[in-house]
């Protein structure tokens, strides 16, 4: 019923647009006062609307809030908005024309903040984003390029997150070297590497007991509804997501002839027991739980996370070492790459011109370092002390003076920090940060982020869910491998199909701008 509700709030809002259009139009005046003239000397007044994810927002008088303030030469109207309710706090402010100066979207691609787009009611940044040095260096291009709307154009600051190193195998490198074997880089290599794990007791206990790959599927997530398992489809096809682009067309990766591969593959690695037997129905916690019991040699997560498995596996192992953690740098010359933002923030047009880049002048001087500090260790003998030329955070005392909080306006991303944390060791942190730079190499990101196609809206989710369905009957044997060509054949000159691969070909191309 919630879904639902939401839903028909979104469409409503939709349709509650045309009222709002004709206050976008112009671009004349602002909702806030002060500082319309844009002039650099003058104090920036600015009205925000963003994400609380807290129980208590920060009161206006601050200390954080106005030190920020005073480097950014800013006076700033904050209206914090629990997260639970903001999707439909957000549809509902977009669509009554009182639009606060800078907005947190948190989905960029969502039914009204793209309607809105389209009939010119939020300001188009694209061309101007090199002239504001952190916003050009300190987000990912990655994270730009996904972020452009049908027209190829950027119409809101990507909220920055670190692409690189994202969820990939992680093997156990005690159990490898007990073996005499190297981390694999190919699926046959990989095969290998599991089967001995399965019948060569790598844990050295006399057990036949341990299970080389933890892995599950998990159709509830429509993104990714193989799981684990997606990332042996991906080795094989190349693909990050469901979309390739070939020869100019963007190509559904299911159809490719190495997503066939893959399926056998992965119907080996079932029937020979190398992942759980009970893969179809486990829980993500349950999949985690045998990777800290030490009855499992692979898992896919993100380095930066070992932490969380470590002293459980320690236990059990006391020679276990933080880099027996092995991130995998790639199989098949393939890894993924995360889209690098999270939400994004956006200035409506009823902000005018002159304003609007006083506005992304102050979230460039925001990311600056000495600024960004102030939120993430607030004030010195306070928040934080120093000792030997470190800075070391009282993380209560932080949080208590709302440091974190000011991270769901203006962020800025370690660009290492899917890998490495400062209670790693320092080994550890010098081998993950070194298998993330050769995994930059060649990572590859979901190039279908964001684009639209009405028929994919429409049409997709299904498709994808009855898919996945065959995928895993075939896995568990209740299926023939030729019921996969079958459906394949079929579904290639589906009307629905050619229409929605079509519609994402176009949108892929203008937003290459080809």
């Amino acid at each position: 019923m919630k879904r639902k509700k939401k839903v028909a709030l979104s469409l409503s809002t939709i349709m509650l647009l045309s009222g709002l259009l004709s206050a976008c139009g112009g671009g004349s005046e602002s909702k806030s006062a002060g500082n319309q003239s844009g002039k650099a000397n003058d104090v920036l007044n600015v009205s925000i609307m963003t994400i609380l994810l807290t129980p208590t927002p920060p009161p206006d008088d601050n200390p954080i809030k106005q030190a920020i303030e005073k480097a950014t030469n800013s006076k700033m109207n904050i209206q914090w908005v629990s997260g639970n309710s903001y999707p439909d706090k957000l549809n509902v402010t977009l669509a009554s024309g009182d639009i606060p100066d800078l907005i947190y979207i948190n989905d960029p691609f969502s039914p009204v903040f793209r309607t809105m787009v389209q009939q010119g009611g939020f300001w188009d940044i694209t061309d101007l984003v090199k002239d504001y040095p952190n916003l050009s260096s300190k987000i990912s291009k990655t994270a730009w390029d996904l972020t452009k709307m049908e027209d190829g154009k950027n119409y809101s600051i990507p909220r920055p997150r670190p692409s690189e190193a994202d969820s990939f195998f992680i093997i156990r490198k005690d159990w490898l070297d007990a073996l005499g074997m190297k981390p694999p880089t190919t699926t046959d290599e990989l095969y290998t590497v599991l089967k001995a794990f399965a019948e060569k007791d790598p844990d050295k206990n006399g057990k036949n007991d341990t299970i080389p790959f933890t892995a599950n599927i998990d159709p509830s997530n429509s993104a990714a509804p193989m799981g684990s398992l997606g990332h042996i489809e991906n080795s094989f096809t190349g693909v990050n997501g469901n979309w390739k682009y070939v020869d100019g067309k963007m190509v559904f990766a299911a159809f490719l002839p190495e997503e066939k591969q893959a399926i056998e593959f992965m119907s080996k690695l079932v029937k020979e027991k190398l992942i759980p037997e009970d893969f179809a129905s486990m829980k993500g916690t349950q999949v985690s739980d045998l990777f800290k019991a030490g009855k499992a040699g692979m898992i896919a997560e993100k380095a930066g996370t070992m932490q969380n498995y470590y002293p459980d596996i320690n236990k059990i192992t006391p020679t276990f070492k933080d880099t027996d953690f092995y991130p995998l740098t790639s199989i098949n010359n393939y890894n993924p790459k995360g889209p690098g933002f999270a939400g994004t923030l956006a200035i409506p047009k009823t902000v005018p011109e002159a304003k609007m880049k006083q506005i992304l002048k102050m979230v460039d001087t925001w990311m600056n370092d000495d600024v960004f500090d102030i939120q993430t260790y607030g004030f010195e003998g306070v928040d934080h002390v120093v000792k030997d030329g470190v800075k070391v955070v009282d993380s209560k005392a932080l949080s208590e003076h709302h440091g974190p909080e000011f991270n769901q306006i203006v962020y800025v991303a370690d660009p290492y920090a899917s890998s490495t944390k400062n209670f790693f060791s320092k080994e550890a942190n010098e081998l993950y940060a070194k298998i993330q730079d050769e995994r930059t190499k060649n990572s590859v990101a979901d190039i279908s982020t964001g684009l639209y196609s009405p028929t994919a809206q429409q049409f997709l989710p299904e498709f994808i869910k009855n898919m996945t369905d065959l995928k895993t009957k075939i896995l568990l044997g209740a299926a023939p491998i030729t019921a996969w060509d079958d459906y394949v054949n079929k579904m290639k000159n589906d009307p629905n199909v050619v229409k929605m691969t079509q519609e994402m070909t176009d949108a892929y191309n203008k937003r290459i701008g080809k």
